[in-house]
């Protein structure tokens, strides 16, 4: 069903800061920090909870909505979750909610969406509102759940959902930035000793007049290129960095290759695959159960697999099914997901349990992954080792060597 937001409809009140100092249950002084849209918004709040405001005032500015990552939207589905379904009016629900949060753009967020109810806009409209927070298919649970009078499990659905993809981020994450973190750490001692330890022992060696051992003289002479570059490198690593960041967000194109290129990568490339898989099924799968359209869930789910050439394979799939194919038909035309994914969606489709066979492939492909991430920190745990060993060693005995020559000598 189409629907048409206006955003003209409320418009945004600015939210503030406010320190307070007031009187509590049985004459108890208490002081506290409150954030709303003025002061007489404050003392309102704080007199249901039975606390007579002395003082108060405004501290620091206006507080956005910028800042909000998608586990706290997480939180706040779960926490709207079971305030509604514990049979709490939607518009208290969300001002309760707004309450629990510590985090002052989540808090201006929802005290936005509590204005928009309390004006006459759906939920579903106040959530399309702000879709750089909300994606479709919140907004699709969230409408379905409205119109059928099943918002409580709809809003659950949506929690659990978000739940397991959050958790599967945090393990793709893990096995992205362990062997990162690695490998930066062991240049940066390395790069330490270079500078900083190295040209102690240099005056040192050259006060023995004698030839340096080979290995010594290649540590002095990687130790002389250091301090002369490490500056320059290290501005060159970051300019990189920043720059591939500002390509990955402006060109479509580039960001594609580079995803094309992650999924080639050994061991990474395995499990960033079947990330994407589980999460591209435990979306359909959820839409599907949902009552959104196939259409428009793939629509939906090409959006959260997190990898670009995933995501034009489902759009290509999305076209071919809007056609008349069959979903497991169109999934192979692309040639990019497993047969295995393919081959249990077909049974799928066959039996009329598509639904239930997307999750178990999402469960499936998740266990995949946690396996993967654990086989990987496993493996590397004994890499830090070596290689930290072999870097930091190597350094530290190619510094000692001269000094047990000039041991033998003597």
């Amino acid at each position: 069903m189409a629907r048409q937001t206006n955003k003209s409809k409320v418009r945004p009140r600015h939210l503030y800061r406010w320190k307070w100092i007031g009187i509590g249950p049985q004459a108890r002084s208490i002081t506290g920090e409150s954030i709303g849209h003025s002061k007489s918004d404050i003392i309102v709040e704080l007199s249901k909870q039975n606390i007579h405001v002395r003082r108060i005032h405004r501290k620091g500015g206006t507080y956005s909505s910028g800042g909000i990552k998608p586990a706290d939207i997480m939180i706040f589905s779960r926490q709207m979750a079971t305030m509604v379904k514990a049979g709490i009016p939607l518009l208290q629900a969300l001002n309760v909610v707004a309450e629990s949060f510590n985090k002052p753009s989540m808090v201006a967020l929802i005290k936005r969406l509590a204005d928009e109810v309390a004006s006459g806009t759906s939920f579903t409209d106040a959530l399309g509102n702000h879709p750089q927070h909300f994606d479709q298919l919140f907004i699709h649970l969230v409408e379905a759940g409205e119109q059928a009078g099943t918002l409580s499990a709809m809003l659950d659905r949506n929690a659990i959902y978000k739940e397991k993809v959050e958790s599967l981020k945090a393990r793709v994450k893990k096995a992205l930035w362990y062997p990162a973190t690695v490998l930066i750490t062991g240049w940066g001692i390395t790069l330490l000793l270079l500078v900083k330890v190295v040209p102690q022992f240099e005056g040192m060696f050259q006060s023995f007049g004698a030839e340096l051992p080979a290995l010594t003289q290649l540590t002095v002479n990687l130790s002389a290129l250091a301090q002369q570059l490490w500056l320059p490198l290290l501005g060159i690593l970051m300019m990189t960095v920043l720059v591939f960041k500002r390509l990955a967000r402006g060109s479509s194109a580039f960001a594609y290759r580079q995803d094309q290129a992650l999924l080639r990568l050994p061991v990474i490339g395995s499990i960033v695959n079947k990330a994407a898989v589980a999460r591209f099924a435990r979306t359909l799968a959820t839409t599907s159960a949902s009552g959104v359209p196939l259409v428009d869930g793939l629509d939906t789910a090409a959006g959260s697999t997190g990898n670009k050439v995933y995501e034009q394979a489902v759009r290509q799939a999305r076209q071919d099914v809007a056609t008349g194919q069959q979903l497991h038909f169109s999934m192979r035309m692309t040639n990019c997901f497993p047969a295995l994914t393919v081959q249990m969606i077909s049974i799928g489709e066959e039996a009329g349990a598509l639904v239930p066979m997307l999750h178990r492939i999402a469960e499936y492909y998740e266990e995949e992954v946690d396996n993967a991430v654990d086989a990987l920190t496993s493996l590397m745990e004994p890499l830090i080792i070596i290689i930290l060993g072999i870097l930091v060693g190597g350094i530290v005995v190619s510094m000692y060597l001269p000094i047990f020559d000039l041991g033998t000598v003597i």
